[in-house]
Order: structure tokens, then sequence, then C-alpha cells
């Protein structure tokens, strides 16, 4: 049996200096707020709170006075910053250079075309960086989740498309084409514009990770449930290799019995800490030899 884990899995540069903020922090002081997860990985949120992380949401957040807060890499809606100079909370923004470039893009837009254009945002509605990208239009933008989204579009109205920074190139592109078309059928080709938003150090992961799969006889994806990238990412696994398993942490593995002889790949998305897919190899290794 031979165990690989993929050394292109796991965090994203913008989660490493999220956590790494919070670790700096901790290491002088006894406790940090964090409003929301910082990554979407229960193993690792455990690892900090014992560290002295504490989540708080948006509702626990406004309760907070004179106090620090951490914003993760996924960045915050302006009301957010608002509401924390009005209760006196100093905030350590981690939010990722991608993600903010891209919000300060979209507020940009949004404040220069005002109620002429329509913003649209390909992405999972409800996610901390879609609220993020939304609160940039004070909330008037338009979330397009899926193909059947875009009904929700006027085409008698110019609409400018930005993405989700962790979003697939591929679903982009289609979505694209789906909404040039139905300009293109009113004759109002010019009134829709796009910019490509999705982060390269992600997208990147897709092809490579599709590679990985197919070269090895068991795929273990290693990803927090709440993870979109994880999901996704997971998706495009068991599309190239049906022998592939999603696991959030080792518990899922115990009743798992793995075929002597095989080759088993070991990989995850970007809010996957590397230490747990250690882990996970090193229990494969033991479990093998004690059957």
């Amino acid at each position: 049996m031979t165990i690989t884990i993929d050394q292109e899995s796991g965090f994203c540069f913008g989660v490493i200096n999220a956590i790494k903020t919070a670790e700096e922090y901790l290491s002088q002081h006894r406790q940090l707020y964090c409003l929301g997860d910082i990554v979407h990985n229960n193993e690792e949120v455990k690892r900090l709170v014992d560290k002295g992380l504490q989540v708080v949401n948006n509702q626990q957040f406004a309760q907070l006075h004179n106090t620090t807060v951490l914003i993760r890499a996924h960045g915050e809606p302006p009301e957010t910053y608002q509401l924390a100079q009005q209760n006196h909370i100093t905030l350590i923004d981690a939010t990722c250079p991608v993600v903010l470039h891209l919000q300060n893009n979209i507020k940009k837009e949004y404040e220069n075309s005002g109620d002429q254009r329509q913003i649209l945002i390909f992405g999972k509605k409800g996610h901390a960086e879609v609220t993020g990208l939304l609160g940039q239009t004070q909330h008037n933008g338009l979330v397009i989740s899926s193909s059947e989204d875009i009904e929700n579009i006027d085409f008698q109205r110019p609409a400018t498309l930005y993405s989700q920074t962790t979003q697939g190139l591929e679903d982009y592109y289609s979505l694209i084409e789906l909404i040039k078309q139905r300009y293109a059928q009113l004759g109002h080709e010019e009134m829709f514009s796009y910019h490509d938003t999705i982060c390269r150090l992600v997208s990147n992961r897709s092809k490579h990770l599709q590679q990985f799969a197919t070269q090895h006889d068991i795929i273990i994806f290693v990803s927090g449930e709440k993870s979109s990238n994880g999901l996704y990412l997971f998706d495009l696994c068991k599309k190239a290799n049906p022998q592939s398993y999603f696991i959030s942490h080792i518990e899922q593995l115990r009743t798992y019995h793995f075929p002597e002889g095989q080759s088993i790949g070991i990989c995850g998305a970007t809010s996957t800490p590397m230490w747990l897919m250690e882990e996970i190899k090193n229990f494969i290794e033991v479990s093998a030899k004690t059957h």
C-alpha cells in the first residue's frame, strides 16, 4: 500500500494569513473574538478555540463593546465596520487581498453607475464572501447561484457580472455565455460586461486534483462539510475517480478497511489544514499494520 498526500492541497494564502494573524494575537492575549468560523473546517476551528479563539455570529457581534474582533479572509460588508466603530470594537482585518480588491472594484462600479447598471455576483447565496461583496452594493446587487437565477436579470438594463473568488472557472464561463446569449437575442450585447475575478491559486487546483485523483486507486478527500470550495473540488475528484470518499475527521475512517496493495491519495480543500491530512495518513498506515 502506498499513501500520498497531495502537496498542493491545503490552505490558500488568504486562510494562512488569517490563521497566522489569529495565532500571533493569541500568543500574547488570552482571548480573541472571530466573526464567523475563521475557516470552514471544524477540526482547525477546534484547534484555535483551544488556544483562546471565540467564534461569534452577527447577533453576538452586535452585542460586543470595547473589545477586539478578527475579520476572517472571506471579508465583511461595510455595515460590519460601521457597527465596530459605534461599539468601539478594534478590528483585526484579515480579509484576503484578492477578496478586498474585488470588494473595492464592485464598490466603485456601484457608486459610479448607481441605479443605471445591475451588479451581478456569481456565487453561493449566504456565503460569507458573497455577503461581503453584496454589501458593496448596499445589498442591491443580484446573486446568481445557478443558470436558473438569470431569469431574475432585467435584460432591458445594463449589467456587470463578477464572481465569488472561489467559484469554478468552467461554471463561470458557462454562465457568462448564457447571459451573453440572452442579451444578444434582444440586440443588447453591448449592455453586458463581466470581470474574471476568480482566484487562480484556487481555480488551478481543479485540474490538478482531477489528475491527482486518476493517479490513485482510492481518494480520501478531507474537507469541512460547510466548505463550498471543498464540495466543489470533491465533486471533481469523484467524477475523475468514483473511488473517492469525503471525510471531515479521522473517526469516519475507523470502520473502513483499506485493501492491500492499493494506492491511496489524500487531498483536500483550500480550507483543509495540512496537519489533518498528515494525521489521516498516519492513521491509515497504523490501521493497515493492525489488520
